[in-house]
C-alpha cells in the first residue's frame, strides 16, 4: 500500500513541477488547451469549442431568409454523400440553387439554427472586411504598407494584400499538432496580439502563397486599428445586418481583458448565414442592389494571385475541379462555402472531421465528393 502512496504521492509531484515550468517558461496556455480539448473527451480543436472562450457577439438585423428552391428537398443524397457524410460527421450539408436552397440535411441533433466554429472560413470574411475597410477609406489600398499600421513592421515592404494573399514572408510555424507551435499559443493564449506582435517578416513578401494563419490574424489587428471599431461591430456593421443574417453570430476572443478577436478563425454561426458570403462574391459585391464591397476587389480575391499558386487567391482558395472556376470558404475540419458561379451552385458543409489528401491537389477527397455528389443531386434542375 505505502509504494501505491508513493506512487500517486510521487506523480502529485512531478505534475506540480510541470505546471510551475509551464508558467516559468510561459507555456501555461498548454493547460488551457489540455482543459478545453482533452478533458471535454476531444483529441484537437472541435465545432462546439466556442463554449470555451470569451466571444463577442456579432449582432444581425432584419432576417432576410433564403427562399426555398421548388424542389426543395426532393432529392436523395447519394449513397457516397451518406458514406462520406457518416464517416465524417457531417452535421449539415446545403445545397443552393440559383440564390435558393434545393437541398438541406442536419444530422446529431444540430439544426439551420446551430452554431458550430468556422474555423478558417474566417479568414474569407476577414478579408472581406479588408475589402470593406478599403472601399471607406479606412484602409488605401491594398498595396498600404504594414508598417503604416504597426512600428513593427516599418521598412518591411509587406502590405496589407500580402496579409489577405498569404505571402507576408512572415515567421510563422502553422503547426497544428504540436503543443509549442505559435498556432497552438494563439488558440489558447491570453493577449494574442502580443504573440502576433512578436513574428518578424523573414522572407521577401508579395512572391508566392504560404498559408500561414498569423497572416490573416494580423490582417484582422490591421482592420480594427484602421477603422476604430471591435471586429465584431465592424462585421455586424458591413455585413451581418445589411446581409439579412438569421441569426447573430459569436466570434472567439484571446481572453477578457483585451477583447481581441481570433481573425483568422472561429466565428460560430450556422450553414446558411455561411453560404451568404458565397452569394455575395458571386454577385460581384452586390447585395440586394446595395453594393456592399467594390466589384473590382470581389473579383480580384476570387483569382490566384500568382500563376504558380492558382489554388489561392484574397481570403479563398480555388480549384477547377469538372473544369469549373470555383472558389472556396475552408475550414480545417472540413468546413466549406463551395460557390460555383457558373452554375448558380453554392454547397455547404459543416462537420467533425474532413478526409484524406489527395496527392498533387490543394484539397482533401470529401471537397471534390461534396461538389460531385451536389451536381448528382441536382441532376438537370434550372
Amino acid at each position: 500500500m505505502k509504494y501505491i502512496k508513493g506512487f500517486f504521492k510521487g506523480l502529485i509531484g512531478l505534475l506540480v513541477i510541470i505546471v510551475i515550468a509551464l508558467y516559468i517558461t510561459d507555456y501555461e496556455y498548454i493547460l488551457k488547451g489540455v482543459r478545453v480539448v482533452y478533458m471535454t473527451g476531444h483529441t484537437t480543436a472541435f465545432i462546439d469549442d466556442h463554449k470555451y472562450f470569451e466571444n463577442d457577439t456579432i449582432d444581425n438585423g432584419t432576417a432576410q431568409l433564403w427562399p426555398k428552391h421548388k424542389d426543395y428537398n426532393t432529392a436523395e443524397p447519394t449513397k457516397q454523400l451518406t458514406e462520406i457524410n457518416e464517416a465524417l460527421g457531417t452535421v449539415a450539408y446545403l445545397i443552393i440553387k440559383n440564390d435558393s436552397i434545393f437541398y438541406e440535411k442536419y444530422a446529431e441533433g444540430y439544426s439551420a439554427t446551430s452554431q458550430t466554429n468556422s474555423f478558417s472560413m474566417a479568414k474569407s470574411i476577414t478579408s472581406a472586411m479588408l475589402g470593406k475597410a478599403i472601399m471607406q477609406g479606412a484602409i488605401k489600398s491594398i498595396d498600404q504598407p504594414l508598417g503604416d499600421f504597426y512600428e513593427q513592421y516599418e521598412g518591411a515592404t509587406t502590405t496589407v494584400g500580402d496579409l489577405s494573399s498569404m505571402s507576408s514572408g512572415l515567421d510563422w510555424e502553422e503547426s497544428y499538432k504540436s503543443p509549442f507551435s505559435v498556432t497552438a499559443r494563439a488558440y489558447y493564449d491570453d493577449d494574442l496580439a502580443e504573440t502576433i506582435l512578436n513574428q518578424k517578416v523573414t522572407e521577401t513578401p508579395g512572391q508566392r502563397v504560404k498559408y500561414l494563419s498569423g497572416n490573416t490574424q494580423l490582417l484582422g489587428m490591421v482592420v480594427q486599428k484602421a477603422t476604430g471599431k471591435p471586429l465584431a461591430q465592424y462585421l455586424s456593421e458591413s455585413f451581418w445586418k445589411p446581409m439579412g443574417m438569421e441569426q447573430p453570430a459569436l466570434w472567439q476572443l484571446d481572453d477578457e481583458d483585451n477583447r481581441l478577436a481570433k481573425t483568422y478563425c472561429c466565428i460560430a454561426s450556422n450553414a446558411r448565414d455561411f453560404a451568404r458570403f458565397g452569394k455575395l462574391y458571386k454577385d460581384h459585391g452586390k447585395w440586394n442592389g446595395t453594393q456592399l464591397l467594390d466589384s473590382t476587389f470581389v473579383v480580384r480575391s476570387i483569382r490566384p494571385r500568382f500563376p504558380a499558386d492558382d489554388d489561392y487567391g484574397y481570403g479563398f482558395w480555388l480549384s477547377n475541379h469538372r473544369n469549373k472556376e470555383i472558389f472556396v470558404m475552408r475550414g480545417i475540419l472540413g468546413q466549406y462555402v463551395i460557390t460555383i458561379p457558373e452554375d448558380n451552385v453554392i454547397i455547404v458543409r459543416l462537420g467533425h472531421q474532413r478526409g484524406a489528401w489527395v496527392d498533387g491537389k490543394s484539397f482533401t477527397k470529401d471537397f471534390y465528393d461534396y461538389i460531385d455528389a451536389g451536381y448528382e443531386m441536382l441532376g438537370n434542375t434550372r
